[in-house]
């Protein structure tokens, strides 16, 4: 006889605890039956960013990091349309056919290891998976474009789109022959990266985006992984689009791109010969960022950028304070800062809040980007590095443009300005055109 257990007084997630025998008095409620079929169910278990949207759509794009739970996703979505129906057909597409297979079909969190997928048909000659009731899904290679031409479906899950050698035409005969049915749909599923196609589908007007990061995930991934994945990759690109699922861009005509800030970072910096601060304070309290960045000059006349202490929507005496701790941590020879505006509303403030170090003005004769402009290059010459990653001043280096403009975060470059004016006083020095001194 069936175990009784009261649905009105406990949910079923709750049933999971209780003890092996456990028994609520009332008679009308969960009964074991009941229960192995709710936590069969994908729904009782997945987390809310893991089901599908529930408005209308016909393509949900999938963009997330690595162990975000994207197969799983996937595979029980393919399995709830075939289980609807007996007569639905589904194109299975990845990278290639062996990593449909072994990642789609065979893999941990793929169709045969859902619940029922014991009972599936698996034909690997024939790339052929079938369910009891006829639904059938069929394995194909992006690789190979034209093997989807002709082919006609109700419903297709593509895996790993960022990986697809030939995206573009293989996403194109996928999608021309997604017509059956009265609503077919795609879900994709990614890690992020600024490739044709992923750039394409995050702009279609019908499509759903789910993101997400690796850390969403951490019930299900061992904490030792996700300790050495933070340790190695946070903040850097490489965590931000595996990690974090963030699709990160170059823009056109960038001074900095992120490959060349990646091939530029190092772990640790040698010793010193001199520190300097950079500062670009905020014109008004309270409104963008305090740029406060820390750049060093090593014994091997290599310039490296040690810290981002940049503070936002502080007010004066805040970011001031913000710039005596920064220039307390690294023993800094002295303040570096604008002349018309910035340098002398850091000498007041810093007066004000009754901080004393020396600051030194420079002053701007040519527009933000033009002054980052022989900073870049500094970069492309190998003389220039970030120790460890600074995400928020890489965004903003990577805004702006040759011959002027900016597009990165934000209405201003704060850290990105702070950053250039250190690192020009470290070494570009009197004569360069770029910047001269009006006074200590």
């Amino acid at each position: 006889m069936n175990q009784i257990y009261d649905a009105a007084s406990i949910t079923a997630r709750e049933l999971l605890t209780l003890p092996p025998g456990a028994m609520a008095e009332e008679v009308h409620g969960w009964t074991d039956d009941q229960l192995c079929a709710e936590f069969d169910r994908w729904e009782f278990w997945a987390r809310a960013a893991q089901l599908p949207p529930p408005c209308s759509w016909r393509l949900w794009l999938v963009l997330a990091g690595r162990g975000f739970g994207k197969t799983r996703m996937g595979a029980e979505w393919v399995r709830a349309r075939a289980m609807e129906d007996g007569d639905v057909r589904i194109a299975l597409v990845a990278a290639t056919i062996a990593e449909a297979r072994a990642v789609m079909v065979e893999g941990e969190s793929g169709l045969l290891n859902l619940p029922g997928g014991a009972d599936l048909q698996w034909e690997p000659s024939l790339r052929r998976l079938t369910w009891p009731n006829g639904a059938m899904a069929t394995l194909y290679s992006a690789a190979q474009p034209e093997s989807l031409r002709g082919a006609q479906h109700h419903f297709a899950w593509a895996d790993e789109i960022a990986k697809w050698t030939k995206g573009m035409p293989a996403w194109d005969n996928l999608m021309l022959g997604l017509r059956l049915g009265a609503a077919p749909r795609a879900v994709a599923t990614t890690t992020p990266r600024p490739v044709e196609l992923v750039r394409r589908l995050v702009n279609e007007k019908d499509a759903k985006i789910t993101t997400g990061r690796t850390q969403d995930n951490e019930a299900n991934l061992p904490g030792s992984f996700l300790t050495a994945m933070d340790l190695a990759y946070a903040g850097t690109r490489t965590g931000r689009q595996e990690l974090d699922g963030e699709l990160i861009e170059d823009i056109a005509g960038a001074l900095w791109t992120r490959k060349l800030i990646e091939q530029r970072r190092v772990v640790s910096a040698p010793e010193m010969r001199r520190i300097v601060i950079g500062v670009d304070p905020p014109i008004t309290a309270g409104g963008d960022a305090c740029g406060i960045i820390a750049v060093g000059l090593g014994v091997d006349d290599r310039a490296y950028v040690l810290a981002d202490h940049s503070v936002s929507g502080a007010s004066p005496e805040g970011w001031a304070r913000a710039v005596a701790s920064a220039h307390e941590i690294w023993a800094a020879d002295r303040i570096i800062a604008e002349g018309n505006q910035g340098g002398e509303m850091v000498e007041a403030t810093l007066r004000a809040a009754d901080i004393s170090m020396p600051v030194k003005r420079v002053h701007a004769s040519r527009g933000k980007s033009a002054r980052a402009e022989p900073i870049a290059a500094l970069y492309e010459a190998g003389r220039a590095s970030h120790v460890g990653a600074m995400p928020q001043l890489e965004d903003e280096l990577c805004g702006l443009i040759t011959g002027g403009g900016y597009e990165g975060p934000g209405r201003s470059p704060d850290r990105a300005d702070a950053m250039v004016w250190a690192m020009s006083e470290l070494m570009l020095g009197r004569g360069t055109g770029m910047v001269r001194v009006r006074g200590l």
